[in-house]
């Protein structure tokens, strides 16, 4: 197992650099790197040759000099300058948080969307590095890095890299476009959509299967659920019923975390946009974390990011058998759950089903006989009240969504 050192610098007020560098460790926990000592520095602007200071910088390669260390771990931001200075000193590979999350991303990504997004987060990340970045990769010699597109072949020039670049982006595009495609073509369907959202390892996929459990449909296909940061990339949709409730179909989205590399979020806007369509988020946070509030205002971040802080919001703390702490006030409406014991399950089924019809109105419809589809879709996405029969249709009552209203206004009576 490789070892290293965490630097950061402290330019925040009250506790946030140690929530940045608990979340440092953590990264690269997930890559099997253990963190053997912490270095920070309380600065109010970082210094061009290091970002940090240069007493600090003799005080960390004194400590490389007399101690086991392989990498250093910036949580800042690097730029070209500053990687290539320290690695000069230190001797060893310079990696800061972004690159780090990049490659975590690297390993996680299965299918060819996430595959290209990251490639592409990546190189961009590469491009105004590359002539630093060189002499860090030949170091490193299969370590940190190394899966990320183009160090392979680092030498390639700022030109093959830039039309990479853009020829990736182009896939990217074509796998986007059929999947716009795919959702118009949903959101001309009556049935609701729900986005789970929420800080990596928080129990957004922990959520899914839960509620697969609990669903009457037979999609009981199951989601990856592992104790790591970022365990999953992809986005997966499952179609559930619950209770009396009609079907809809939820989503799970990946985790997000604080800094998340802006370049990322960029290439995961095409996927992230399932959340935008979506008629409810279900935010799903780690009550245990002492830092929890700092958590829920990172996600709502990048939620407001993609144009999705306007859906309607249930909050979901989960992991309640791991703390004693009481709801705070201004998350409404919200539910205590524990997802790992089934605590409280029920109220959560309730709650959700509750909103997803909160909106439903009753409306009277007169289906003549030759729209049978019509009467195909209420019966199977609203709730019939009572149905009779006339010698030019078939007349529904029933509670029914803004979407069968919209849909089929013209049969109102």
């Amino acid at each position: 197992m490789k070892k290293a050192i965490l630097v950061g610098i402290n330019r925040y007020k009250g506790n946030k650099l140690k929530i940045y560098m608990d979340e440092l460790a953590a990264l690269a926990d997930t890559l099997n790197i253990e963190t053997t000592a912490r270095f920070t520095q309380d600065i109010t602007q970082a210094t061009a040759p290091y970002r940090i200071g240069r007493g600090k910088v003799e005080e960390i390669s004194t400590h490389i000099q007399n101690n086991p260390v392989d990498l250093v771990l910036f949580n800042d931001e690097l730029t070209s300058s500053q990687i290539r200075n320290l690695e000069e000193i230190f001797n060893i590979p310079v990696v800061d948080r972004t690159l780090l999350i990049l490659d975590i991303f690297s390993k996680r990504a299965k299918t060819k969307e996430a595959m290209l997004q990251v490639e592409v987060a990546h190189l961009k990340y590469l491009l105004p590095r590359l002539k630093s970045m060189t002499a860090s990769f030949e170091r490193q010699q299969g370590g940190i890095g190394s899966r990320g597109p183009g160090e392979k072949k680092i030498e390639l020039s700022r030109r093959k890299i830039e039309s990479d670049i853009v020829r990736k982006e182009k896939q990217l595009k074509q796998i986007v476009t059929i999947r716009q495609t795919n959702r118009r073509y949903r959101q001309k369907s009556p049935i609701k959509t729900v986005a789970i959202v929420g800080y990596t390892n928080a129990g957004k996929s922990t959520l899914m299967n839960t509620l697969l459990a609990s669903s009457k449909t037979t999609d009981d296909h199951t989601v990856n659920v592992k104790d790591q940061l970022f365990a999953t990339l992809e986005t997966t949709s499952r179609r559930i019923e619950l209770n009396n409730s009609k079907p809809f179909i939820l989503t799970d989205t990946i985790g997000f975390i604080s800094n998340l590399p802006h370049d990322l979020i960029d290439s995961f806007k095409s996927t992230l946009e399932e959340i935008k369509e979506a008629d409810l988020l279900l935010h799903v946070i780690d009550f245990s974390n002492p830092d929890y509030l700092e958590q829920i205002t990172t996600t709502q971040s990048v939620l407001k990011q993609l144009d999705a802080d306007h859906i309607e919001t249930l909050y979901v703390f989960n992991k309640i058998d791991l703390t004693e702490e009481t709801l705070p006030h201004g998350f409404n409406p919200a539910v205590k759950v524990s997802l790992k014991n089934q605590k409280n399950i029920d109220s959560l089924i309730d709650t959700l089903t509750n909103l997803l019809s909160q909106n439903d109105k009753t409306i009277t419809y007169k289906i003549p006989y030759s729209a049978g589809e019509v009467i195909n879709v209420l019966n199977e996405h609203s709730h019939i009240i009572e149905t009779t029969h006339d010698n030019d249709g078939t007349i529904i009552k029933a509670r029914v969504s803004s979407a069968i209203r919209h849909n089929y206004k013209q049969y109102e009576i």
